[in-house]
């Protein structure tokens, strides 16, 4: 099969954007000379621009000039204007399936489902919800039904010029370097996923005293309440910056990949940290099927998870602040960074 114009769907969060980075440099492996387009929100644009195996970014405003039903014919007609030969979706919504399909895409691949899965013209069968396969693998495996066949699972995150320029600036006045901070993100898209505010305020204050670093927390508007919690019951609270609702993603990204360590629940910024190749633990909460450790870890050689410990009774035990501790102090010692302690 032969494609010239190619749409890549995926218009959900940070992490899901970042795990499919493995398969868009797969489908440039395969088809070198072909146009390839990414649809996108407008929150996740700037983990897409500039990745040089895409040549145009469309971005789904849905609070915008895609808002509404007139908002949706305009999607449609942006979509059909492009003049795609193949669409893959690895976003399952009803919205993009009807969408593709109306703008006359003429080979639609996808997941077969009840969300208008019998318009694609090549559904396959989902099986996500088991979580056998890490996020980045499912989507690799899309790509076999198309004759693409890939084992490689290097992520790539982009860096931007202003953002850059912001974390050097927001360094110098904070008489900080490169490599000197310590990220917590205590934020998740789901309560289920996030370890006790508590917890987090007696390890930032343990980090604080073991280490030289400075501790810095991150996160979107949402996560600001829980991160002024974090600051109220942290005994050394008045020393640590917080940077929560403060930045763009692209300054989030940069952030990352100066910091050693991102100490964070199972979210976007774990694969971002993953992706810019910053040592990162994941705290893993959940490990039901299909969101479990198997398919939502962080990947490369710098990542670590940390999950709930079985207890004798079965029952699963919350992570202790000393195996967070313990596995920091495995990763600076490996990493031979003990001199600024």
């Amino acid at each position: 099969m032969t494609f010239q114009n190619i749409l890549i769907v995926r218009t959900d969060r940070i992490g899901d954007v970042v795990l499919t980075t493995p398969a868009i440099k797969a489908l440039r492996r395969a088809y070198q000379t072909a146009r390839i387009s990414v649809l996108v929100t407008p929150q996740t644009y700037d983990l897409v621009d500039g990745n040089p195996y895409v040549d145009e970014i469309l971005v789904d405003d849905r609070q915008g000039r895609h808002k509404d039903l007139f908002g949706f014919v305009q999607l449609t007609r942006d979509i059909r204007l492009k003049k795609f030969d193949l669409v893959i979706i690895f976003h399952t919504k009803r919205r993009y399936n009807l969408a593709c399909y109306t703008a006359g895409i003429p080979y639609r691949l996808g997941y077969k489902n009840n969300k208008f899965g019998s318009l694609l013209t090549h559904p396959l069968k989902d099986e996500r919800h088991l979580g056998t396969k890490h996020e980045a693998q499912y989507c690799l495996q899309v790509l076999k039904a198309i004759g693409i066949e890939s084992n490689d699972l290097d992520i790539f995150v982009p860096s931007h010029k202003n953002a850059e320029e912001w974390v050097a600036k927001w360094m110098k006045e904070n008489n900080l370097r490169s490599n000197e901070i310590i990220v917590i993100h205590p934020g998740s898209s789901d309560a289920a996923k996030c370890w006790p505010a508590a917890q987090f305020a007696s390890l930032m204050d343990r980090l604080a005293e073991c280490y030289t670093l400075k501790i810095v927390l991150i996160g979107s508007q949402e996560t600001k309440p829980v991160a002024a919690q974090i600051l109220q019951q942290a005994r050394l609270g008045s020393r640590f910056l917080d940077l929560t609702g403060k930045t763009s993603l692209g300054e989030t990204v940069s952030l990352l990949r100066h910091a050693r360590l991102l100490i964070s629940n199972d979210s976007g910024p774990v694969h971002v940290a993953a992706g810019v190749g910053t040592h990162v633990i994941s705290l893993f909460l959940r490990n039901q099927p299909g969101i479990n450790i198997e398919r939502w870890k962080p990947l490369g050689p710098n990542s670590y998870v940390l999950p709930k410990s079985q207890a004798v009774s079965g029952e699963l035990l919350s992570i202790s602040v000393e195996s967070v501790l313990e596995l920091t102090e495995q990763i600076f010692r490996r990493d031979n960074q003990y001199e600024i302690f």
